[in-house]
């Protein structure tokens, strides 16, 4: 066991050192896995690594990748922007609430975090500038509304969560709904108050006053299709008609679908989406092998008795010990990107939940808030990282540090709701999941 306690301290240090978070977690696994099964070491990590490049439900991560890539490329976001900033012009705070819902529903459409920041990044700074936003609720807005790729099904840290959990993919899709449209109106909530109190010092109206009907044909042209295409892939899942990965090929076809309707569509704008997707979807797979190489090694040193002793010998009870797994991983989201703590804290957490009689969906939401409020909480903070490599030079580290704060309070106030009313993340899977 002494092993598997070094294990993480180990991780951390390359971590720390500046070494990509998949081959520290191999080089981590290889060392460790040398001590316990010596030279037949590396035939089990093969093992482990077989396992999870033949998952059959992780297949649906490059769909949703290419889901996003393909609208964000195709100009479809643009659109989506446009109709938002059309709807709330005339709300105090309108433009940084258009930013919010734009998260929202383009998050519905991606489910990848950082596609989203940086996409909604690059249209709203100029016009919150322009409008007279100050920076820090600029870069606050913008890192709330990407981190929205979290918590909005379909995500891809559900899909990836519930493989390694053994939970139904449109159970847990279901139980993040209300929880998600709940942060969501926290939000914008928050931005409509704000803009009351403090109206931006600039141009109050950053886009001209549209017509009704010209508001309802943007909607019904821009907004209703999109809206259709995430019913049609959540649908199919909560439904149990479709797998996750055939729901994830539905939503990248109705994609490049709506690219030839807005005759958006091009071979360069497809193979630029392709290579964004086999980057990003290369990155996810291969941390995931590395972490099941690392977790079957620290299972294999003992690290699993040794969790399970230490959590017997604090006697915290159900509660406790629910507060001391979501504190771990907060604290492992100030150092890991959401792919290896999802990795490293799922299989460890799972088996003392399923255990204790604790509904798993319950906790999986919870742990999914957590994991979102890590995203946004400097000082490692990923969403700020993301924003600053599109920022300009005027927008400093500190402001978006100040911009983030109310929001992280926000998400902190929706895990409560969600903790004290299980029924937030349990009542809708036990209605509609496969109907």
């Amino acid at each position: 066991m002494s092993v598997a306690a070094l294990m993480f301290p180990a991780l951390f240090a390359l971590v720390l050192a500046g070494i990509p978070i998949a081959f520290s977690l191999a080089v981590v696994s290889a060392g460790a896995g040398m001590m316990v099964f010596g030279d037949r070491a590396f035939a089990q990590l093969y093992g482990s690594f077989y396992s999870a490049a033949t998952n059959f439900i992780l297949a649906a991560i490059p769909m949703f990748v290419l889901m996003g890539a393909i609208m964000e490329r195709s100009g479809i976001a643009e659109r989506l922007f446009g109709v938002m900033q059309a709807w709330t012009r005339r709300l105090p705070g309108g433009l940084a609430v258009a930013t919010i819902a734009m998260g929202a529903v383009f998050a519905a459409a991606a489910g990848v975090v950082g596609a989203v920041e940086v996409m909604i990044g690059m249209m709203a700074i100029p016009a919150m500038q322009r409008a007279g936003y100050r920076n820090s609720l600029t870069a606050g807005t913008i890192c709330a509304g990407g981190s929205l790729g979290t918590m909005i099904p379909p995500s891809v840290i559900a899909v990836m969560y519930a493989s390694l959990a053994q939970l139904s993919v449109g159970e847990l899709l279901a139980g993040m709904m209300l929880p998600g449209l709940l942060m969501v109106g926290l939000f914008i909530l928050f931005l409509i108050l704000q803009g009351m109190a403090f109206p931006p010092a600039g141009d109050a109206e950053p886009v001209p006053d549209l017509p009704l009907a010209e508001k309802l044909r943007m909607t019904l042209t821009s907004l209703l299709p999109v809206c259709l295409l995430v019913v049609a892939v959540l649908g199919s899942l909560l439904a149990g008609i479709a797998s996750p990965t055939e729901a994830a090929s539905v939503g990248a076809a109705g994609a490049a679908i709506l690219s030839v309707a807005y005759r958006r569509f091009s071979l360069p704008m497809l193979a630029d989406a392709l290579r964004i997707t086999v980057r990003i979807s290369a990155m996810i797979l291969l941390i995931v092998a590395a972490g099941t190489m690392f977790m079957g090694t620290f299972a294999a040193n003992g690290g699993s008795k040794l969790i399970r002793e230490a959590v017997a010998a604090a006697g915290l009870g159900d509660a406790g010990m629910i507060l001391l797994f979501l504190g771990i991983v907060l604290l492992l989201g100030f150092v890991l990107d959401w792919t290896a703590n999802v990795l490293i804290c799922v299989p460890l957490f799972t088996p003392f939940i399923r255990q204790a009689g604790i509904d798993p969906v319950w906790f999986a939401t919870m742990a999914i808030i957590v994991i979102q409020t890590s995203y946004l909480t400097p000082p490692m903070a990923s969403s700020i990282f993301y924003l600053k490599s599109i920022a300009p030079p005027d927008m400093t580290y500190g402001q978006m540090c100040r911009g983030v704060v109310p929001f992280i309070l926000l998400q902190l106030a929706t895990l409560a709701a969600v903790a004290l009313w299980p029924g937030l993340a349990t009542w809708l899977p036990s209605q509609i999941v496969g109907f």
